[in-house]
């Protein structure tokens, strides 16, 4: 099964800036969402990718000492420090770690499933780990919503380029980079109830978090963009422009998030 998480290459300090800023704009959102689920004390709650380890330890403070945190990565690097009798580190793919069956109240994923060619079947590997009454909540990208809709002429097309060689990288990896747009579909074929549906679009101007992290990824990514064919170094040049430039607006990417229940009582299945 392959599962090519496109940063793995990315200088440590970069990359651990990347995720700090991720976390900085999406945390809150994410937090809402596992919080509806009636996350509290006892729960024990698998992290699929725990990247730099906010949510991780996050969960730790709504579980308490009576609960438990996995968090699965399949490198935990910026996970150090974070263990606690609460909280149990893994390295390892989800596709093919061993996990305990019908053990978690809640498993959660962001921006995990679209490096993984296989996703339905890391989903079902994440149901046969959820206790029946449990809850699985996904947040994945859609960089098919991606638009610039504001900026200079020049920094507007290389971002149509920019955008199709992301479409490109990921196609050429066997992996959907509309993934977002697909998890409810997901979830309803394999019999999740109570579903909670949301598409965000994040318009950003130039300057801010979204902008700066996408420009950062582009920075780190270069190489792959550029393989793909459809970008030059100066489109990526222009696209660094643009995300600094105040007076320009961009959709850089949506979040699909569904969060649904597991009960195969009621049919669910795997």
């Amino acid at each position: 099964m392959n599962t090519e998480y496109v940063f793995h290459t990315s200088e440590e300090p970069r990359e651990l800036m990347r995720l700090h800023m991720l976390e900085r704009i999406f945390d809150a959102g994410t937090q809402r969402r596992l919080l509806s689920t009636g996350l509290t004390s006892g729960w024990h709650c698998l992290e699929v990718g725990a990247g730099a380890g906010s949510i991780v330890r996050w969960l730790e403070q709504r579980v308490g000492p009576s609960g438990k945190v996995v968090a699965l990565d399949t490198n935990p690097r910026f996970l150090r420090g974070s263990g606690s009798s609460t909280i149990e580190i893994l390295q390892g793919d989800i596709c093919d770690a061993d996990l305990p069956l019908a053990t978690f109240d809640l498993v959660h994923a962001r921006y995990v499933m679209i490096h993984i060619v296989e996703y339905q079947r890391a989903f079902e590997r994440m149901l046969r780990c959820v206790k029946p009454g449990g809850w699985v909540v996904l947040e994945e990208p859609d960089f098919q919503a991606a638009r610039a809709v504001a900026g200079s002429e020049e920094g507007r097309a290389s971002f149509a380029r920019v955008s199709d060689a992301i479409e490109r990288m990921f196609t050429s990896l066997g992996m959907d980079h509309a993934l977002g747009v697909k998890l409810p579909a997901l979830f309803r074929r394999h019999d999740l109830t109570q579903l909670t549906v949301e598409h965000e679009g994040h318009l950003s101007a130039g300057g801010g978090m979204v902008a700066q992290m996408m420009k950062l990824s582009a920075e780190q990514l270069r190489d792959k963009y550029i393989a793909t064919g459809m970008v030059t170094e100066a489109d990526l040049e222009e696209y660094g422009r643009l995300a600094d430039d105040p007076d320009s607006w961009a959709i850089y990417y949506a979040t699909g998030a569904v969060t649904g229940w597991w009960q195969p009582q009621c049919g669910g299945r795997v």
